[in-house]
């Protein structure tokens, strides 16, 4: 498949549409995420058969999202705090799971890259600018989806405890603010994490 005919695929949208805009970020997601899945075999969770354990807050996060079903709302996303391009997918079904991470790589390290990108942020990018950033993010975007995967990502089965299921239990007052809060969230005294 070329960049364009991946780019057009319903999948891709979906990740388009739910974070807003194409960027290299969603693209590594997306990349990371259909190769996870079709390791483990198997289709976008619909409750929690599936988890997922991404090692960074960034864009491609959210591809990981649309692609696996994975939420935190369901319980079955799961952050780590890490600043790493690096997902883990476990299956439910059948306990195996694979981690992929992302290589350091040519597309990635391009410092006119990171100059745009940090006055596209800080809104100090002149419009000339702005069109150069998107042509960038662009070309970076089909330069990863045109690199073989294996340039790009390690793969290695995992064998790891899969974390239990989203926890349900009714709320009880914060003992401080008062607010309802789940009680294993709380400590022994009642008082939520936000207040302690």
């Amino acid at each position: 498949m070329t960049a364009q005919d991946i780019l057009s695929t319903e999948d891709f949208k979906k990740c388009i549409s739910f974070h807003g805009h194409l960027c290299p970020g969603l693209t590594l997601g997306y990349l990371a995420s259909k190769a996870g899945m079709d390791w483990l075999k198997q289709n976008r969770s619909e409750d929690e058969e599936i988890v997922a354990i991404v090692e960074t807050d960034a864009c491609c996060a959210d591809a990981v999202q649309v692609l696996t079903g994975c939420t935190f709302g369901k319980g079955n996303f799961i952050y780590k705090d890490h600043g790493k391009f690096v997902f883990t997918f476990l299956s439910r079904k059948t306990g195996d799971g694979i981690r992929v991470s992302f290589k350091e790589n040519p597309v990635r390290n391009e410092p006119e890259f990171f100059e745009l990108m940090k006055k596209f942020m800080n809104n100090t990018a002149t419009n000339e600018e702005r069109t150069l950033f998107n042509q960038k993010k662009m070309e970076r975007t089909n330069k990863l989806l045109e690199t073989p995967f294996e340039a790009l990502f390690d793969m290695k089965p995992v064998n790891m405890e899969i974390p239990s299921k989203a926890k349900v239990e009714p709320s009880k007052p914060c003992s401080v603010c008062g607010e309802p809060t789940m009680p294993s969230k709380m400590n022994d005294n009642l008082v939520c994490r936000g207040c302690v």
